[in-house]
């Protein structure tokens, strides 16, 4: 049977050390194997492939609690299939309000770096046309 260290788990994830010992004390995995003469961690394929699933989950901002919801799913197969499907359709949405929170976000910044440097040029009718055009952004920035 293979087994990996922490050291290469953590490579092969992108999770830090501390990080997989936090999954492991939180239930996300585990409990994970001992080296019977060292004591260290001995991860295998299966916990690795859990892992990386996490790993993916956390870089999308998904929470600790809903992990442990998509590892139950997960393992219940395709009678919870709808359910795994809605758990993920929910931090879609999430980050598509992020995404245009940012938009927004964005919008103001580069309309107020127009403004600025219509003033530095001494523009005042591309200055009028800036604040015109930032009126609404900064109604949706509230």
């Amino acid at each position: 049977m293979t087994s990996f260290t922490i050291q290469e788990v953590a490579r092969r994830s992108g999770l830090s050390e501390p990080t997989l010992r936090y999954y492991e004390d939180v239930g996300l995995v585990g409990p994970i194997g001992r080296d019977e003469s060292s004591g260290h961690r001995r991860y295998r394929s299966t916990d690795v492939d859990t892992l990386e699933a996490l790993a993916c989950l956390r870089a999308a901002g998904v929470s600790i609690e809903d992990m442990r919801t998509y590892l139950a799913n997960r393992s219940r197969g395709r009678e919870a299939a709808a359910e795994q499907r809605d758990l993920l359709l929910r931090h879609a949405e999430r980050i598509e309000a992020e995404i245009a929170a940012q938009r927004v976000r964005l919008a103001y910044l580069r309309g107020k770096a127009e403004l600025w440097d219509a003033r530095d040029r001494g523009d005042e009718a591309a200055e009028a046309d800036a604040i015109r055009r930032l009126v609404p952004v900064v109604g949706e920035l509230r």
